[in-house]
């Protein structure tokens, strides 16, 4: 335990912000937060507990108060005001190839998420409705909202009733890979140049029972045919600038950035190297390469310390995120940016002063070093993502 213990401060340590405790700003934005509630569209808590071989063993709904191994948990969404994180029901591409197999799992991590919010009630609530979320945020009870992350597990159109049924409250229409619904920007097949016929219905009866559609993860050519059928405001739950990363299609470039304003959507700024500059991604490549050198393991304790240190050294921090912010700013106004920090999804893949949900306070200082006032900073924070589900109801 004690060894735990000193583990547990020296990667605390290394994941400090990079403000001073003294910061003006970052007080002012703590005291900003005791008043304005965070989401984030885009959290990976419950398959975390898959890949770390955690979940269903005994207690392991305790993992949602302190996970030690993770980015999310009570102790610290409380300590960042993030009261309404949406929980991904994440479905590798994988799971696609068996015929049933993707609802199967989809349904297992719902159950996960119930069960979690059964378990502590004082704490976690469900979130089928905008008004849930600010019933529960009166209280200070956490929201777990949750969307769905590949439409794999849609396989005919009652389907998206159903999901609905369950508390699915948007959908990343595919994710690695293309799938019946729509083409993957990170697949090369392009199978249906952008969104299926079948995809086509998808959207439409997604709009219709009240699911926001997600176009992270798409193609351009899908995201473009999504904006083509959708009569609702979409969201991109965790998407970046492509302006920042040429030739990364993963990212949004400015044409569909503008695009999804007109459409009133929201784009929710996510945290990662992987999205945030090719500098970024290669500090990152490089760091797992030092490691790999070095014969380590990023699961285990020295790995971990080790890519913190690699990290802290590259000097990357929240004013990258920031600068993808401003620029979306620059070129859409407030009105259409969220956060989607993609926390316990990118591995140790974080800038080291938003390496957890409780980090929250970095960046919205840094906003507020930057010019943007109480009001920009409340809009990002929640009221965006707000109006598009409000909308979508």
């Amino acid at each position: 335990m004690k060894y735990l213990f000193f583990l547990t401060a020296l990667l605390g340590f290394l994941s400090a912000p990079a403000q001073t405790a003294d910061d003006p700003y970052l007080e002012q934005a703590k005291r900003l937060l005791k008043k304005t509630p965070v989401i984030d569209t885009h959290v990976d808590f419950p398959y975390s507990l898959v890949e770390h071989k955690e979940w269903y063993t005994p207690g392991y709904t305790a993992l949602v108060l302190k996970h030690p191994v993770g980015d999310f948990d009570y102790e610290r969404a409380i300590k960042g005001s993030l009261y309404g994180p949406f929980m991904s029901i994440y479905i590798p591409a994988h799971f696609q190839k068996e015929k049933g197999r993707a609802k199967e799992v989809a349904d297992s991590l719902i159950n996960m998420v119930y069960a979690m919010a059964g378990a502590y009630p004082d704490k976690f609530a469900l979130a089928f409705r905008v008004r849930d979320f600010e019933r529960n945020y009166k209280k200070k009870i956490i929201s777990l909202p949750m969307g769905m992350e590949n439409g794999a597990p849609i396989e005919t159109l009652d389907d998206v009733a159903y999901f609905h049924r369950r508390g699915i409250r948007y959908v990343t229409l595919t994710h690695s890979r293309d799938n019946q619904i729509s083409d993957s920007s990170y697949d090369t097949l392009h199978t249906h140049g952008g969104l299926s016929a079948y995809g086509r219905d998808v959207v439409r009866r997604m709009n219709r029972v009240g699911i926001m559609v997600d176009v992270s993860h798409l193609t351009d050519e899908a995201i473009w045919d999504v904006l083509e059928v959708t009569t609702r405001p979409v969201i991109a739950t965790h998407s970046a600038c492509r302006h920042f990363t040429p030739g990364y299609e993963r990212n949004l470039p400015d044409t569909l950035i503008r695009a999804i304003a007109r459409n009133n959507g929201v784009i929710q700024v996510p945290f990662s190297h992987y999205f945030l500059s090719a500098r970024s991604r290669e500090v990152f490549q490089q760091a797992e390469k030092a490691l790999k050198d070095k014969g380590l393991d990023e699961n285990t304790p020295e790995g971990k310390r080790f890519i913190r240190a690699e990290l802290v050294k590259s000097g990357i921090t929240v004013r990258d995120v920031a600068d993808h912010i401003d620029h979306l700013k620059n070129i859409v106004g407030v009105n259409h940016i969220g956060l989607g920090g993609d926390f316990d999804g990118v591995g140790l893949a974080l800038p080291p002063d938003l390496a957890d949900v409780s980090m929250y306070p970095n960046l919205i200082a840094e906003l507020l070093r930057r010019g943007y006032s109480k009001a920009d900073i409340r809009k990002i924070c929640f009221q965006n993502t707000l109006r598009v589900w409000r909308a979508n109801e």
